[in-house]
């Protein structure tokens, strides 16, 4: 879920507390959390809804209801209220600077992935795959993995990989796969 650059400081001061979304399906669900590069946000309630109230409109940022159908018209879907709150920094960036993170160790493949991305920072995740005979989405699955020990991070075009040069060559597993 993209969040208005203009609208992250009102987020965290708590000042606005709904976002609003056409979609086909949500992409965030109550319960749960959204971590970005901006912070965590704890997702509270996702409804779909077919009236909004000024009061609404306001809580997300917008002066008026006209004005936030403005925003989300034009896209598919239904509209749904997503309501949000700010609970913490990205986990991610402290560990970039970490000297240890939760002791892990790659192989060969996710350390060459990490030399990949650090000596082509800003490079497009399809090139990048391309350029070592992988498909798309798999190969962004791994960065996504990586990126969740901060090892790497999003840029608004590629990737960078701040902490390459700290990671040994021994077994590594990924309980998540």
């Amino acid at each position: 879920m993209l969040i208005r650059v203009a609208d992250w400081e009102r987020i965290r001061s708590g000042e606005i507390t709904l976002q609003f979304r056409r979609w086909k399906r949500p992409t965030v669900r109550a319960g749960g959390t959204l971590r970005t590069s901006r912070g965590v946000l704890a997702i509270d309630a996702v409804d779909v809804v077919t009236r909004v109230t000024r009061a609404e409109a306001v809580a997300a940022g917008f002066p008026t209801v006209v004005a936030l159908k403005s925003a989300v018209d034009g896209r598919e879907g239904a509209l749904y209220r997503i309501r949000l709150r700010f609970v913490g920094e990205d986990p991610r960036v402290e560990l970039r600077s970490s000297s240890d993170v939760d002791g892990t160790v790659l192989p060969e493949d996710k350390l060459a992935l990490l030399r990949l991305i650090a000596a082509n920072p800003g490079v497009r995740a399809a090139d990048l795959a391309a350029s070592i005979g992988r498909e798309k989405l798999p190969f962004k699955a791994d960065v996504r993995t990586l990126k969740a020990k901060g090892l790497t991070e999003s840029l608004e075009v590629g990737y960078a990989s701040p902490r390459e040069e700290r990671r040994t060559c021994e077994p590594w597993t990924n309980p998540g796969r």
